[in-house]
């Protein structure tokens, strides 16, 4: 008995929270561990339906950095970095736009569809809905920094009741242009903030922004952030991270969530329940 009481208080209190997000937008960057274990992978579908099913409207942009540099490998073809950031020549953004539209994003929307959600991949090139430019002048390649988004196109999937997967490639804006390999979390900043969105979360192999002592903070603020990152708290792949979180927050975005992608349903943790899983950052 008590088993089915304590379902009861879970739905419970998971019911203001579905009342409070309903209608709303809720972009979520999908990778690390959730984008490569199978059983995680199961789990983060299960997470977008139930979500979609109660009315919140889940919007996936996902990355692929690792997928991206194993076929590069395979085919001799020399993976370069600078500053953490991939050097895209002509022939690896061949293979970026395979893997992250031809393959990936194909793998999540079959995946989504499977578990019962009405899921569409598209990428920033369809309908030109994401245009970029060279980002350092051209010093990393076809590496790309969004100039503008039109958000017709997700709109219209959204309003039909679809759930977009977008792959992080950006449009060249002429004919004949291969495009522009994007940073995904940038490209779900952007977006999110382009879409109205209430919430954007990154699923991270982490369980959020660290202290010192490695205690989890909850809860910060823009200040707090910057404070951090000056003292060097927040540090290495956590800064770009941060950085996207700000950029959606400063875009209009009420709020930016750092979560730990490894847990199980750590999704519906952090949006359904008041306890939530990882780093909230807010204005």
């Amino acid at each position: 008995m008590k088993d089915k009481t304590d379902v009861i208080q879970t739905l419970l209190e998971a019911l203001p929270y579905i009342k409070k997000f309903r209608n709303e937008i809720v972009v979520i960057k999908y990778g690390g561990s959730a984008q490569t274990s199978d059983k995680l992978k199961e789990k983060f579908a299960q997470d977008i339906v139930l979500l979609h099913t109660v009315g919140i409207k889940p919007v996936i942009v996902h990355g692929g950095g690792a997928s991206i540099t194993r076929l590069l490998e395979e085919l001799d073809i020399k993976s370069r970095f600078v500053d953490g950031q991939r050097v895209t020549s002509k022939e690896a953004m061949r293979i970026v736009e395979m893997v992250l539209s031809g393959e990936i994003n194909s793998e999540i929307v079959a995946l989504l569809n499977s578990q019962g959600a009405k899921a569409v991949g598209v990428s920033g090139k369809d309908a030109n809905f994401m245009e970029a430019v060279a980002r350092d002048s051209g010093e990393l390649g076809y590496t790309g920094d969004i100039t503008s988004i039109d958000i017709t196109l997700i709109d219209n999937i959204i309003k039909d009741n679809f759930v977009p997967v977008i792959a992080p490639i950006a449009s060249g804006g002429t004919v004949g242009h291969p495009g522009y390999n994007i940073n995904a979390d940038l490209a779900a900043s952007k977006i999110a903030a382009a879409i109205h969105a209430r919430k954007i979360i990154f699923l991270t192999d982490t369980v959020g922004v660290l202290d010192k002592d490695d205690k989890l903070l909850r809860t910060l603020d823009l200040q707090e952030v910057e404070a951090l990152k000056a003292d060097d708290t927040i540090h290495g792949g956590m800064v770009p991270k941060v950085d996207a979180c700000l950029e959606a927050v400063r875009g209009g975005v009420k709020k930016s969530h750092i979560i730990d992608g490894r847990l199980e349903h750590s999704l519906l943790l952090e949006i359904l329940t008041n306890r939530g899983v990882g780093t909230c950052i807010e204005l």
